[in-house]
């Protein structure tokens, strides 16, 4: 009798357990797109990465898209064409506030925070032989930033102008601007991504380069001309080789849904992505930062009720104008 009685409550537990499992995944999508950036990048990277993290774990056909990078990423999970993102807060909030360079005029309303990921420093690599060492030197230089429309494609043209450098600007993914680079084709690849730059790395390994942000004299002009960009130093070491620090500015980077992402499937990705950073880690280095007590980094944009729901699990006091 104890057995049957055992073996009776078993049976009802794993039931309740399926049924649950079940209903949780109401109105789950068949798959999930996650917009990223170029090839080379870290969003390229991190993007794809956690797409298979997110097929694996939680059984939905996941994949990361190349794209132009944040600009067009918080666009296409406006409108629906993409349920996930990644973007650099800067673009997010000019989108949000209807001036995208993308789709001027339009505020984009739908898009909701998930989870923060990292920061995004802006950093120049030059051949050493070019005989640049830093972002002045850059006057009369053929330089490469990245795609049109993306973090470093947007900003980069913006912080020459700041510092009164006139360079004739080239747009292309990263592994291209890389290879340019290389080639001769382009004097100097100032980029943006989480560090360590993978496109940064693989030509530190193979060419004498030398890398650089923001010097003394230019650090000042930047802050004031860009005064929501951070101070940051990349620490000697971070690429093989280089053993100086590196002053720079960075932005934030937010993982973005649409809001009509089913509330159970938002609160699954931000649980799997913030209470997993060992994992997370092994994705790419740069989620070291993809961490609980970084999620006020944001804001201004709604967080997806999914993601506020494991955010008070965990102690966090969401304010009222971030739900």
């Amino acid at each position: 009798m104890t057995k049957r009685i055992l073996a009776a409550i078993v049976a009802a537990t794993l039931t309740l357990g399926t049924s649950a499992v079940a209903q949780d995944k109401t109105g789950w999508p068949n798959s999930l797109t996650i917009g990223t950036a170029s090839q080379g990048g870290t969003y390229f990277v991190y993007g794809n990465g956690f797409a298979s993290y997110i097929a694996e774990t939680l059984g939905i056909t996941a994949s990361g898209e190349v794209t132009g990078g944040p600009v067009q990423n918080v666009t296409l999970v406006e409108t629906g064409d993409h349920l996930m993102g990644q973007v650099t807060m800067g673009p997010a909030y000019d989108a949000w506030n209807g001036k995208s360079e993308l789709a001027p005029g339009l505020e984009h309303r739908s898009i909701r925070a998930l989870f923060p990921m990292y920061q995004t420093p802006f950093q120049v690599i030059a051949l050493k032989s070019s005989g640049i060492t830093s972002v002045s030197d850059l006057s009369g230089k053929r330089v490469g930033v990245g795609p049109a429309g993306g973090t470093p494609g947007t900003y980069w043209p913006q912080f020459l102008t700041a510092l009164g450098v006139e360079a004739t600007i080239s747009n292309a993914g990263a592994s291209d601007s890389a290879g340019q680079l290389q080639d001769g084709l382009i004097d100097a690849f100032a980029f943006a991504a989480g560090v360590p730059i993978s496109a940064f790395a693989e030509l530190a390994a193979s060419q004498d380069v030398v890398m650089f942000g923001f010097n003394d004299e230019e650090m000042p002009k930047i802050r004031e001309a860009f005064p929501a960009f951070a101070p940051l130093t990349i620490p000697a070491g971070t690429y093989s080789g280089h053993d100086y620090d590196q002053t720079t500015v960075a932005m934030w980077n937010f993982a973005i849904a649409h809001k009509d992402m089913p509330e159970s499937l938002a609160y699954e990705i931000t649980k799997l992505a913030l209470g997993n950073p060992e994992r997370m880690v092994q994705i790419h280095s740069a989620a070291r930062e993809t961490l609980l007590e970084n999620w006020d980094k944001n804001t201004f944009m709604p967080f997806h009720p999914g993601a506020v729901r494991y955010l008070e699990e965990n102690g966090i006091t969401v304010p009222d104008n971030l739900r």
